[in-house]
């Protein structure tokens, strides 16, 4: 059995790791480069860094802020935010990163995912889908949440997956921020239906919640953002948790 994994996220605006509820109301949550220094320290997994205004910007993501937060880690780096072709990513590859991450560039422009996965290989791209509950139904959101689209999430993810994504990295827009729990049922359901891993993302409050994600959704890994940049939970303590539970960490 895989070895779950524990993954920071950095959310970037302007800079400076930032965090909201709900993908709005963002508050400073501190220099990335730092924390990027303190969660290699503590025995994170990977670690995420998305630049979240850059595709509603219209701008590529900040390369020098790159490279200053790829010198800081040991572990698995992977960068998203204003990718929209292989040069793009190319860059990025340079600068530090091991993995990508794509969003509305991925729905834009679907031959995009293609043409990374034969570029660079599968398991360096990673699609992220932002996901709301709509009437019933989910779908995707673009451009760091604001756009709605007609796109039903479960239709995407396996469009996603067809086309040579490595990873899915999920994130419910209805639990992001809350710290009410992931959104297990749904990502259980996902998870059933695709063979690449499954990141969940959006809604960890405790350690609780860690162990019910990986006990009930089975997901690869889970990403949070708040919890771990105010210390409320330290990812050695955690970890040691969820082997208490019987869930393989690393």
């Amino acid at each position: 059995m895989l070895a779950k994994r524990i993954i920071p996220c950095l959310d970037v605006k302007d800079g400076r790791t930032v965090k909201g509820v709900n993908f709005v109301d963002l508050r400073d949550a501190g220099d990335p480069v730092e924390l990027a220094w303190q969660y290699s320290q503590q025995g994170a997994d990977e670690l995420v860094f998305l630049d979240i205004t850059a595709t509603h910007e219209g701008r590529k993501t900040t390369i020098d802020l790159v490279k200053s937060v790829a010198r800081q880690v040991n572990i698995p780096f992977t960068i998203g935010g204003g990718i929209n072709e292989l040069r793009d990513a190319e860059i990025l590859l340079n600068s530090g990163a091991d993995k990508i991450s794509i969003n509305s560039a991925a729905v834009r422009n679907r031959q995009l995912i293609d043409d990374l996965a034969k570029t660079f290989g599968s398991q360096f791209v990673v699609v992220a889908v932002d996901t709301r509950l709509v009437d019933g139904s989910n779908y995707v959101h673009l451009r760091g949440g604001r756009e709605k689209t007609d796109i039903h999430t479960e239709e995407w993810i396996k469009e996603a997956e067809s086309r040579g994504a490595g990873e899915i990295l999920l994130t419910s827009m209805d639990h992001d921020g809350t710290k009410n729990g992931f959104d297990n049922l749904f990502l259980q359901r996902i998870n059933q239906m695709i063979d690449i891993p499954l990141i969940a993302s959006g809604g960890a409050g405790n350690e609780q919640h860690f162990v019910d994600v990986f006990q009930q959704a089975n997901v690869d890994a889970a990403l949070a953002a708040s919890v771990f940049h105010y210390g409320e939970i330290l990812i050695p303590e955690l970890k040691e948790r969820l082997r208490t539970e019987g869930i393989t960490v690393r």
